[in-house]
């Protein structure tokens, strides 16, 4: 069973933290903490589908759901990760209901979907072992599409609409860029535009979720009626904390700053 699919069917607000080291052993450390869900970052954090299945082993034992966001909906990459365990998934760039339903129809089985049929050898099935696999995994899995720029805002209706998406989640940073507000995720336009999406997806029966730092703004999203928000990144969390820790000692002069990515 899809634990976090039924507590957004539910209404049980799950709050997550985002997984962008692409460590397994940093995954289980993060997963530890009890939050409901982990995201294993595969659109801007180091990940093939390897790196992805070692974190899905990792998180496991553990409380914490793990939802799976893709680099972008491929039909072949949406195959791959469901063969190897994920039941949550999180597609980016989602402008259009065309869309949507296309990426429905790649996480089904025929005939509801295109999804191709290798049970016996993945993961998901246990290798066989659930027999019942093929006709359960269907509502198993757990669809999540990414609303981040002006354009799907103007079809965010339709794409609530598609039978199939389970949940929307606003990407503040691309939807900020595409309002012209490079950036400023923050800026009072994008904040207005974020809160009336959440409201408009609630109020077409599907789940709404996005992610940030602050937490009072998780605070007020959730009251906004978001059921799925993430309140950190692992990438972030070290960082600061490292750079924190530093800046209390004198450690002399600092060195010249890199000039690029080695």
């Amino acid at each position: 069973m899809n634990t976090f699919k039924q507590a957004l069917q539910q209404g049980r607000p799950q709050i997550g933290l985002w997984l962008s080291l692409a460590q397994a052993y940093t995954a289980e450390l993060c997963a530890s903490a009890g939050f409901n869900w982990c995201l294993i970052d595969g659109e801007h954090a180091p990940n093939d589908v390897r790196s992805t299945l070692a974190q899905l082993q990792a998180v496991a034992p553990y409380c914490s759901h793990s939802v799976v966001r893709v680099v972008q909906g491929e039909t072949a990459l949406i195959k791959q990760m469901l063969d190897i365990g994920v039941q949550t998934l999180l597609v980016p760039m989602v402008d259009t209901a065309e869309q949507a339903r296309a990426l429905v129809a790649a996480t089904r089985y025929p005939p509801e979907g295109v999804r191709g049929v290798g049970a016996a050898v993945a993961r998901a099935s246990r290798w066989g072992a659930r027999t019942g696999y093929l006709d359960e995994a269907n509502d198993e899995v757990c669809l999540l599409v990414q609303v981040e720029t002006a354009t799907a805002l103007r079809n965010l209706d339709e794409i609530c609409a598609v039978d199939g998406v389970h949940g929307v989640f606003i990407g503040p940073a691309d939807l900020a860029a595409s309002m012209g507000h490079r950036g400023q995720p923050g800026h009072p336009q994008v904040q207005a535009a974020i809160d009336d999406a959440i409201r408009r997806i609630t109020a077409s029966g599907k789940a709404a979720g996005t992610l940030t730092g602050d937490t009072t703004l998780a605070r007020h999203y959730l009251s906004l009626g978001a059921s799925f928000v993430a309140v950190g990144i692992d990438t972030i969390l070290l960082a600061q904390a490292t750079r924190r820790l530093a800046s209390e000692f004198d450690l002399g002069p600092a060195p010249a700053a890199p000039r690029g990515p080695y």
